[in-house]
Order: structure tokens, then sequence, then C-alpha cells
């Protein structure tokens, strides 16, 4: 065989590999894809999750199934996906515990929030909301926010748990307006909302849906919200915004990302599917009545959300000198 003859062997086979591989980065999906939601089944976190993973199999041609692994604040289901092949086929559920306030608090959080996960969308956002047990001496904002400066300390709130956004944001509220309130966790919003209506505490920091039904029968007493705009459900109830606290005016969020060095073409097809299966009415409808608002961002628009809620919230925690313990 003469040089030449050999060259051309030689092309020819590296061409015949090159068009074997193309139909291969073409077909993705080619097998089942998982979610994994880092909490427990059921809360809004998972409904969410569950409500794409039936949606999008139609758009991708394979199914998508959620696995729920909770744990240390969602950070042990975060770290599965962010030690995942990055192929597209191992995904998850980002929220602001998982990517914000859960690294800010605790030192030894099993992952970089910044660089340890590719962004590919924020599905949808939840408004948070501060209220009052009925025996609370005020009953609108101006009045709370009087009674809380004149009584430093003696009022407690109640969270789901030490490093949730609503532990942090309502720390950052207390920063904001030079006020001091008593913490008091509990494992979950269930355990604390009991003992909020039960008047054990003295307010709740919760996400709007789960405190949301105990409104009407004025178990609870709504005094701020942080969301876009009023919510339909305490329609005189003023925004952080509206009050001047536009840093506090923060939400919960819930997006979907795979681990760093996923594929350019991997995302965008995962975008772009993600982002028509929003545009459903249906789709939107369900995810509208958990409480949640319809986000659909861009990659780099999330990136950069994830950083600045990080952001925010360490130096929160710097600046209130906040422990994993408290």
């Amino acid at each position: 065989m003469t040089e030449l003859s050999r060259r051309t062997v030689i092309a020819g086979i590296a061409a015949s590999s090159a068009l074997a591989a193309t139909p291969a980065l073409a077909a993705f999906p080619d097998r089942l894809i998982k979610i994994v939601v880092p909490f427990p089944a059921g809360g809004t976190t998972d409904i969410i999750a569950r409500i794409l993973s039936a949606k999008m199999p139609q758009m991708l041609g394979q199914t998508v199934v959620v696995e729920n692994k909770g744990g240390g604040g969602g950070t042990i289901g975060a770290a599965e996906t962010a030690r995942a092949a990055p192929d597209g086929y191992s995904l998850g559920i980002a929220t602001v515990s998982t990517v914000a306030t859960a690294p800010a608090i605790q030192p030894k959080t099993p992952y970089n929030p910044l660089t340890d996960f590719t962004p590919i969308i924020n599905v949808a956002a939840t408004p948070n909301v501060i209220s009052v047990h009925p025996s609370f001496p005020a009953k609108d904002y101006a009045g709370f926010l009087a009674e809380i400066k004149k009584n430093p300390g003696k009022y407690t709130y109640a969270t789901p748990g030490i490093g949730s956004i609503m532990h942090l944001q309502t720390e950052l509220f207390c920063s904001a307006t030079d006020t001091k309130l008593t913490h008091v966790p509990y494992r979950g919003a269930g355990p604390a909302l009991n003992d909020a209506i039960a008047g054990h505490v003295s307010m709740m920091s919760d996400n709007l849906p789960s405190s949301q039904p105990f409104f009407a029968d004025g178990k609870l007493i709504p005094i701020v919200v942080s969301a876009p705009q009023r919510v339909a459900s305490a329609p005189n109830v003023p925004t952080f915004a509206e009050v001047g606290l536009p840093i506090v005016n923060r939400v919960a969020f819930y997006g979907v990302v795979g681990p760093k060095g996923l594929p350019d073409d991997v995302t965008k097809k995962l975008h772009e599917v993600i982002k028509k299966t929003l545009e459903d009415a249906d789709i939107r409808k369900r995810i509208e009545e958990t409480g949640s608002l319809v986000i659909a961002n861009t990659p780099a628009e999330f990136a950069q959300q994830i950083k600045e809620e990080f952001e925010v919230y360490k130096k929160v925690v710097q600046d209130r000198n906040l422990k994993p313990e408290q």
C-alpha cells in the first residue's frame, strides 16, 4: 500500500468514526433520567419535581423518575447530584436552602454551590410570610415593627429549621430593621406551625403555602410577605419591598441543576424541554396551585441568582454571627 493510499484509508476510518459518533450525541437522552429531590416526599420541592417528571417524557421520549434523598437540610441529596456523572441522566432540584442558606451556615457542606453544579433552569418560586399568633399585641406591619423594637429579644419566631431560608431571611430582616427576635427552630414546618397556632411561639416564618390555610379563620395573622407583589390570599398585607426592605424581599425557589461539566448541548436540550413543559397551561396551573410562581429563566440567569442568594445569606451569617447549632 502506498503512503497516499494509507493516508486515504486512515482518513476514511476517522471520518466514519466521526459520523458514527454523531448519532450518539444527537440521541440524548437514550435512557431513563433521574431527578433527585433533596427532601422527603410530599413537600413543595417534591410536588414540583413530580409535576415536571410527569410531562417531560412526552418531549424527551424517555422515562423521568423522581428520587427523594432527604437529610442534612437538603445537602445529602444535593451532594449526590454534585457527584453524579455529567451526562444529563442524573439531575437534581436546587433550592435556596441547598445552594445558599445551608452552605452559608454549614462550614462543612460537601459541595461548592457556585462551582459544583450546572444551572439549567429555575422552575418556580414561592413567597414567604411572617405571621403572628392572635395574642400578639400588633396586627399590622407598623405596629409589629414598633412592638419588637420596644422589646428586643422578647418575642420568639418559629422556623422549619436552622439554616432554612426562613431562619436566615428573618435574621436578615432583624439586621435590616435593627431588631432582635429569638429563634426557635423545629424539624419541619408542620411542628413549627402547630406551636405557632397554639401560641407557644410569638410568630412563624414560613413558606406562604403552608401558613396560608390558617389566615382565613384567624389562627395566624399575616404581617408581611416576600413576593414580587401582594398575594391574593392576603391582599392587605404588604411585601417587604413596600415597607422599604427590598433586600429582605427574597423568595424560595426550585430549579433544576446537573453536576458541573454538563455538556452545553445537553444543558440546552434540557432547558428547552423544561421551558416548553412550563409553557403548558395545565402544568402552570398545577404549579400555581402549590402557591408558587412559574419562573423559567435561562441557565445564565439562574447561575447569577444562585450566586446572589449565596452571597446575601453568607453575609447574614457573618453579620449576625450565626452558627449551625443556633
